[in-house]
């Protein structure tokens, strides 16, 4: 077990640079802006170019992570990190600096599809949750310490902000070197390479107390659901009508619940309840405190209670804490909108946050999971794009309380999802789940 915790959490590093990466930011912006004397189009365009470097990540990644294994794949996400850390870090001009940030991006959406993956293959069923969830742990662990970071370094001169994107250099050359110590995934070696005998040697060292006999039973079962090399099918079937589906309306209503809106926008929504200066504070503080805390208990139940329960779980805090925001701004009671926000980032901690890489890891077969998880993280990023964009002029064309009872409202219909679709995939080894949920296509 501490093999495979240890792989787990090289793996799940991925997710801390990527946490790191997407707050960094927002310590240099305002600096960035200044020095190259950016308008308003090319400051967004610089600032967002991590974005459209993660969205491009996530529609590829599947091709990297299938074609060359998990383990190369996650091996260079550590290299388009640490090329992305210096050149930002060095960027003497907004194209450069534009360059840079992008490569981050792309290591962000690549590694979304390879890290939860790769620790979904080589988990035991009933450690799979914890173990895939220690990505969006460090996510949130991140985000938390870029903000610490960037408030150390804020006083050191007028290159503070080169030291605060360089930094993560540090964090990324030792992800990259820990790679190195990772296996390949035996899913991966059985179903595309066709290699039983490596496959038989990782799986043994994933359960050293595991007898021969089952170490090639599991091998049997992982070769029975495996083309090897060659797709039993197109992705885009009626066979896999319901992991697709499964996958993309997780994703769907991850970002309609308006997670990122409220995490991206924190002060501007605490400034319309009149709190001002302390804006900041909350977001940086307040909320990164609290998701990293909610994330520790949903990793701490998922294995527990199971996917679809922490989605319950969550569904029930989103609609109760964004109904309340909703009615504060109706009846202009600002005053528990700070307080209904850190519950609403609970709800998504112990709920989607805890679930969504995980689940969507989980449900499809070995031969297409690669790409199953890339459609997954696709729709998450693109949504979160979308949202970003038009989050401001949301709350300018509409009242807040309608901006918020519309997430509201994407909630109930989660609700109902959970409710009619979605299996629980608690304990279940991925071979029998995937026979599980094509067998119902």
């Amino acid at each position: 077990m501490n093999k495979l915790f240890l792989w787990s959490i090289t793996s799940a590093l991925a997710g801390f640079l990527f946490g790191f990466d997407t707050v960094v930011i927002s310590g240099a912006e305002q600096t960035i802006q200044k020095l190259w004397q950016l308008n308003a189009w090319a400051h967004g365009a610089a600032i967002g170019a991590a974005l459209y470097g993660t969205v491009v990540g996530s529609l590829i990644g599947g091709w990297p992570t299938q074609a060359f294994g998990r383990k190369k794949t996650l091996l260079w996400i550590g290299v388009l990190y640490l090329i992305s850390a210096i050149g930002s870090a060095l960027a003497h001009d907004v194209y450069t600096f534009f360059i840079a940030r992008f490569l981050g991006g792309l290591g962000i959406g690549i590694s979304t599809v390879a890290s939860p993956l790769f620790i979904s293959e080589i988990s035991p069923p009933e450690k799979r949750g914890r173990l895939a969830g220690l990505f969006q742990f460090n996510i949130v662990l991140g985000i938390v310490v870029a903000f610490i970071s960037n408030t150390l370094l804020a006083g050191i001169g007028e290159n503070s902000w080169r030291w605060m994107l360089g930094v993560m250099a540090f964090p990324s050359v030792f992800y990259t070197l820990m790679c190195f110590s990772l296996p390949e995934s035996p899913r991966w070696l059985i179903s595309k390479k066709n290699d039983r005998k490596k496959a038989i040697e990782v799986l043994k060292m994933i359960s050293p107390e595991a007898t021969p006999a089952e170490i090639e039973a599991t091998a049997d079962s992982i070769s029975a659901h495996s083309s090897h090399g060659a797709p039993a099918g197109p992705f885009w079937s009626k066979r896999l009508k319901v992991p697709i589906i499964l996958a993309f309306l997780i994703a769907f209503f991850n970002q309609l619940s308006g997670i990122n809106a409220i995490l991206y926008f924190a002060p501007r929504i605490f400034e319309m309840t009149g709190l001002g200066a302390k804006a900041a504070m909350l977001q940086s503080i307040g909320i990164g405190v609290t998701n990293l805390i909610f994330t520790f208990v949903g990793l701490w139940l998922i294995d527990r209670l199971g996917r679809r329960t922490l989605l319950y779980i969550g569904s029930f805090g989103y609609i109760i804490s964004l109904g309340l925001v909703a009615w504060a701004f109706y009846s202009h009671n600002y005053a528990i909108v700070p307080a209904c926000i850190f519950a609403f980032i609970a709800a998504h901690a112990i709920g989607q946050g805890a679930v969504i890489w995980v689940f969507i890891s989980e449900i499809f077969p070995n031969e297409h999971r690669a790409t199953g998880q890339s459609l997954g993280s696709f729709t998450h990023w693109i949504f979160a794009a979308l949202l970003t964009t038009f989050f401001p002029k949301m709350v300018d064309e509409f009242h807040p309380g309608t901006v918020f009872l519309f997430f509201a409202g994407m909630m109930v219909l989660q609700l109902i999802w959970v409710k009619l679709m979605v299996p629980e995939t608690k304990g279940v080894p991925l071979e029998e789940l995937e026979g599980k949920l094509l067998s119902e296509s």
